[in-house]
């Protein structure tokens, strides 16, 4: 299997520690693509993903699949163990639920970082409504905190732990750790888990192509709101 991959991108990051779980990184070529917003499409993508986003995973007879979603469940069927996405009504919910609020979360931080890059720094209300959502997402998470540290290690976990990872590496000093110490507490404490050690966000963006100080700095700081 062919893998559309980047070390800095959180959805790239969700499948990996799926691929980590599942016993499956030695079946997949990860093959480095970069696609941005505000670029024209990657062309090797686009063949493979007609929305031109990664990741894309490319099975052995050719089909491909795409989001992360969607790929995250079809490696978890291919494992044996444990399922991430659980056959538990119950259970299956509550990781659901947790991968789409996650996932939401990345998305709003993306596109957060796409606004403010803008000229001009960004539109004011569209910038207001973003922080609004983002700090609703962690108050919700944080009110979930305990739930997390004791559900079984599922998908909606592996999402959280990539939203996280996003705001840590996009908004550096934005001090969320201070603001909501129980989810703090757990995502320090799940660091040791091997999937999520071994997939860390790592930039390998070339210092001529870097976006600037604006990748390094938060618009806001949680603590004392």
């Amino acid at each position: 299997m062919k893998l559309h991959w980047s070390p800095r991108s959180p959805f790239v990051r969700k499948v990996m520690i799926v691929l980590h779980e599942a016993g499956l990184v030695d079946r997949v070529e990860c093959v480095r693509s970069v696609v941005a917003f505000a670029a024209p499409p990657n062309p090797d993508v686009l063949a493979d993903n007609p929305l031109g986003k990664i990741p894309a995973l490319v099975l052995d007879d050719g089909t491909t699949l795409f989001d992360s979603r969607v790929i995250c469940e079809y490696l978890d069927s291919l494992d044996d163990g444990p399922k991430l996405f659980p056959t538990d009504p119950v259970e299956r919910f509550r990781q659901l639920r947790w991968l789409a609020l996650a996932d939401g979360l990345t998305d709003i931080l993306l596109l957060w970082r796409n606004e403010r890059l803008r000229k001009g720094g960004g539109d004011v209300v569209i910038l207001a409504a973003f922080e609004t959502k983002v700090r609703a997402c962690f108050a919700d998470l944080e009110a979930n905190a305990e739930m997390l540290a004791s559900s079984r290690f599922g998908i909606g976990q592996a999402a959280v732990v990539c939203a996280l990872g996003q705001m840590d590496f996009r908004f550096r000093d934005s001090r969320w750790e201070a603001a909501y110490p129980r989810l703090a507490a757990w995502y320090a404490d799940i660091q040791t888990r091997p999937s999520i050690a071994a997939t860390a966000v790592q930039d390998d963006t070339a210092p001529s192509q870097a976006s600037g100080a604006d990748d390094s700095t938060s618009p806001f700081h949680f603590a004392g709101a």
